[in-house]
């Protein structure tokens, strides 16, 4: 049997008394969507920013394709494959949407991120870029600047730029928050076209978006995983019904 892309092997991470990640183990398959739920403060992203590297675990391995990458800085993993989205778009809004695309191909092409002026003029960066947000609906906002796009486009566009950096790997912060339901039901059919293409670790609270996507599921409280199955078995699981999906008592 094929190793996982990503394994997650006894993970911890605290904040003071707090521990926020609680000897988390998890996997996710290559090509595979496994989206990570749980209910607000439960630990999602705490579990992200350890894997991207913008925190550092105080347990655990983070296997990246058998390379344990827990010491790795945030740049190594990106060229390992590792890229992501985040909750709250993180754009530059004097920047257009080709602008951006186009530097993150210069990126993985291994060039520099400062020189914009290059990424502007360079056919061989703005020909992909322009492909890359034509796939993505966006080659009529190619030319606006970030500022004039709407929230649904921008995060959209953020998507954009992490797929012109060709992970293997794609953590996806909350990709539903703040859209309404045309503009999520848009993101789902976007995120539906992209399955099998490369490994999706999915936070979300949308769960009909969950239930639509993802392959597997894991359920976070307080930091330790309580269940980890496909869709059917999370849906029949009575610890998660009460413990997130807001049947029980509890």
């Amino acid at each position: 049997m094929k190793a996982p892309l990503l394994r997650i092997d006894g993970l911890v991470k605290r904040f003071g008394g707090l521990t926020a990640t609680d000897c988390l183990s998890l996997d996710v398959a290559e090509g595979e969507v496994h989206a990570l739920i749980g209910p607000n403060g439960a630990g999602k992203t705490t579990v992200i920013n350890q894997l991207t590297g913008e925190l550092h675990p105080d347990g655990g391995r983070i296997l990246l394709d058998g390379t344990d990458i827990v010491g790795l800085p945030v740049h190594a993993r990106v060229r390992m494959g590792l890229a992501r989205t985040f909750q709250i778009v993180q754009l530059m809004g004097s920047y257009t949407a080709l602008e951006h695309v186009a530097l993150a191909v210069q990126a993985n092409a291994g060039h520099s991120f400062r020189f914009i002026g290059d990424a502007r003029a360079d056919e061989r960066l703005t020909g992909p870029a322009r492909e890359i947000l034509s796939r993505f609906g966006l080659a009529t906002r190619a030319d606006r600047p970030v500022a004039a796009l709407s929230h649904g486009e921008r995060k959209q566009l953020e998507l954009a730029v992490a797929l012109a950096m060709k992970p293997r790997l794609l953590l996806l912060d909350e990709p539903m928050a703040g859209l309404g339901a045309a503009e999520s039901a848009q993101m789902v059919e976007l995120l539906q076209s992209l399955k099998g293409q490369f490994a999706l670790l999915l936070v979300e609270h949308d769960m009909d978006a969950v239930f639509s996507l993802a392959d597997r599921i894991s359920v976070l409280v307080g930091g330790r995983a309580i269940a980890s199955g496909s869709v059917a078995e999370i849906q029949a699981d009575p610890a998660v019904r009460i413990a997130y999906l807001g049947e029980g008592d509890a």
